[in-house]
């Protein structure tokens, strides 16, 4: 049967919305709607932002803010039975997994940097650190410049490595860098004097220190080497779903719930130790709250 001219217009119009609103939608929305699932990433030890409890189920702030996006995608899509899958990912995998798709939102303690915005996005800033150095309360090591000829571990991966790495080569201090494949084995290379320095963010160094057999034998020293915005890392290009997770992480911000997170995981009693980790938010957390913003430029948060 023929179509009329008026009706093949019609066809071609309304093919036309279905691929713009496809468009619209963006190729993440598109693939969980699909598989009626979102995969969100978790760490097995990055405490309090993600890791495993007692019970080996994910948890922590990072974990925390993730399922409350999670709230954001279901009302985009009205899809209030979404299913939501768990997948664990080590420091130097999760790029990868979120590129080919194994993964859909990277929730821990990512750091934004420009390097990294050439492969992937981010959302809003939730949390600032800083790169500084932890050592045994025995050692003599004081600052930056006492590393040189001594063996430093970090964690495979991160932006501490990248750091350290440059940092060696254009001061010529000649140090043997260890790192380890995620964070507790390079915390064990320094339990067990392999290496006489861990080089980190310092938030992750405070709490792997308060977790440790005896807390008392650690110590942060020196200056903060940067600032170090954590965000939720997400495939680039994809504004759609970029724009429903910084929706969610904004109106978290403005009600208080963001701060009211980090209450919970950095000033009180934290499984499945109950430690308390008695850490208040730093200035530079507290502007990234006020101006929220996705920027990897560290100007933005002084």
């Amino acid at each position: 049967m023929k179509m009329s001219s008026a009706a093949l217009a019609l066809a071609g119009a309304l093919c036309l919305s279905a691929a713009a609103a496809q468009a619209q939608q963006g190729e993440t929305l598109k693939k969980i709607a699909e598989k009626g699932e979102v995969v969100v990433s978790y760490r097995d030890a990055a405490v309090p932002f993600s890791y495993v409890d007692g019970n080996q189920q994910p948890v922590g702030y990072a974990h925390d803010i993730c399922l409350q996006a999670v709230e954001e995608i279901k009302a985009e899509l009205k899809k209030p039975d979404l299913k939501v899958r768990f997948q664990l990912v080590a420091g130097s995998a999760r790029i990868p997994l979120l590129l080919n798709g194994t993964i859909d939102m990277e929730c821990g303690t990512t750091t934004n940097s420009a390097e990294r915005q050439k492969q992937v996005a981010f959302s809003l800033t939730y949390f600032v650190s800083g790169n500084r150095i932890l050592t045994k309360t025995s050692s003599p090591i004081k600052g930056f410049d006492d590393l040189k000829g001594r063996t430093v571990t970090t964690n495979a991966g991160s932006t501490g490595l990248k750091q350290l790495s440059e940092l060696n080569a254009a001061q010529s201090m000649g140090m043997r860098i260890t790192p380890g494949s995620d964070l507790g084995e390079a915390f064990l290379l320094l339990e067990n004097d392999r290496a006489e320095a861990f080089f980190l963010d310092d938030v992750i160094l405070a709490s792997l220190a308060a977790r440790s057999r005896n807390p008392s034998a650690y110590h942060l020293v020196g200056e903060a080497m940067s600032i170090e915005p954590y965000s939720v890392m997400i495939r680039r290009d994809d504004p759609a779903f970029k724009a429903v997770i910084d929706r969610r992480l904004r109106k978290m911000i403005e009600t208080g719930e963001m701060q009211a997170l980090y209450k919970k995981w950095f000033e009180q009693p934290i499984p499945p130790q109950t430690i308390t980790l008695n850490y208040t938010p730093s200035d530079l957390t507290k502007k990234a709250w006020a101006k929220p913003t996705d920027s990897a430029d560290p100007e933005a948060y002084k």
